[in-house]
């Protein structure tokens, strides 16, 4: 389907997306009762260190993720590998709830932040005709470490100290991502573009704007509101599962068993998304990336029985594969790719940002003693606003052209 160059990179994403997995809120939460033992703090402690943590990294991403429209990917990248890998080894040291908060705020800041955003910003430079099956390539990524790390690390932990888990995970980054930046990218330029014969939208004849050009258009904060749906309410479904499992009466690996659903679904709709991407634009697809999740919130709203979770999973799945193709590609075709490192540095941003207001929103509600029901209606009222405002607006996503 591509051709070497093409494939180089899509190889590069791919990794990256994987290697983001350890800054991701699914894998760092594997060690969540260690380091509670270890400091002796709370649950509720850890969520606060948590949450402030992410907040902060959100608010550096901005200014720290524009810097790839300045750099060659090669340079760029080996600056958030170095970080990624001391972060890492940072993280092994823990010792007290000042260092949890630097080592959270840095594993999310280079982890989920600055991986994922390198890999889904060269490949939205680099892809133009071919760009949704890219995306949808190199966040497979992601989902397999979702699919085989958790296993393995539960595997680990039952003979390994978690610390030296970690100091081994920063040796694996230091290792072996220098070797794949310089085989993979070591010829891509700012400038780069897919070897095609045919590309269907030239990227000289879109209008590129800045990130500030960006800032003043309505479309961006309408889409926002969409694209940020999908971000806050799975993580705070997921860092609450034990409450949704007490409050519906499931049994104990019920939720465990949903994750399956979730993550093969994610994965057919990954690969779905590129094709479709490519076929009809991500402008005409966004309108139905959060429907399957808008209906998940009714099966939670209206369902008790076990069968329920499944289904319940399954469309967060669907909403998930979508979203992660389309937060990249949406962005790109809009407002084109010269300065998309600035643009998707203050997206990643927001997403980080959404995944701590939905922690904190989901605990503030159940403190306030909201059912799991009260709170399903809550994010599908947010849901179908959004939608409602999308929709009002899905004849003028077009992008400008000179």
């Amino acid at each position: 389907m591509f051709k070497s160059l093409n494939f180089k990179v899509i190889l590069f994403g791919f990794i990256f997306t994987f290697f983001s997995s350890f800054g991701q809120s699914f894998f760092l939460g594997l060690f969540n009762s260690s380091i509670r033992d270890a400091l002796s703090i709370t649950h509720g402690q850890f969520g606060s260190i948590y949450a402030s943590a992410t907040l902060l990294s959100s608010f550096i991403l901005v200014w720290v993720g524009k810097k790839i429209d300045d750099f060659n990917i090669l340079k760029f990248s080996s600056y958030v590998v170095a970080l990624l890998a001391i972060s890492c080894f940072l993280f092994s040291k823990i010792s007290s709830v000042a260092f949890l908060f630097l080592s959270i705020f840095l594993m999310r800041l280079s982890g989920q932040g600055l991986m994922s955003h390198t890999a889904t910003t060269t490949i939205s430079r680099f892809f133009e005709k071919t760009r949704g099956r890219a995306l949808s390539t190199t966040w497979l990524g992601l989902s397999l470490a979702e699919f085989i790390l958790p296993l393995l690390i539960i595997f680990l932990l039952t003979f390994i100290d978690w610390r030296n888990i970690w100091i081994a995970i920063s040796i694996s980054v230091i290792i072996i991502l220098p070797i794949v930046i310089v085989t993979l990218v070591k010829n891509v330029k700012l400038d780069s573009r897919e070897t095609s014969s045919s590309i269907h939208i030239k990227t000289k004849d879109i209008k590129q704007w800045t990130r500030g050009e960006v800032l003043k258009d309505y479309r961006f904060y309408i889409i926002c509101l969409s694209m940020l749906a999908m971000p806050w309410i799975a993580t705070g479904t997921f860092v609450y599962q034990s409450f949704i499992v007490s409050s519906k009466g499931w049994g104990p690996y019920v939720i465990a068993q949903s994750f399956m659903v979730y993550s093969i679904l994610s994965v057919v709709t990954l690969f779905l998304t590129g094709f479709l991407i490519d076929k009809f634009s991500s402008r005409k697809l966004i309108i139905y990336m959060n429907i399957p999740l808008l209906v998940s919130t009714f099966v939670l709203y209206y369902f008790n029985s076990p069968i329920s979770s499944f289904i319940f999973l399954g469309l967060i799945g669907i909403s998930n594969g979508l979203a992660n193709v389309l937060g990249s590609a949406t962005w790109a075709e809009i407002y084109g790719v010269k300065y998309i490192g600035s643009i998707k540095a203050l997206t990643t941003a927001l997403m980080v940002f959404s995944t701590a207001f939905g922690t904190a929103l989901f605990g503030i509600l159940i403190d306030n003693s909201f059912s799991i029901e009260q709170i399903a209606l809550v994010s599908g009222s947010y849901i179908l606003i959004a939608i409602s405002l999308l929709f009002l607006v899905k004849n003028k996503l077009n992008p400008d052209y000179l």
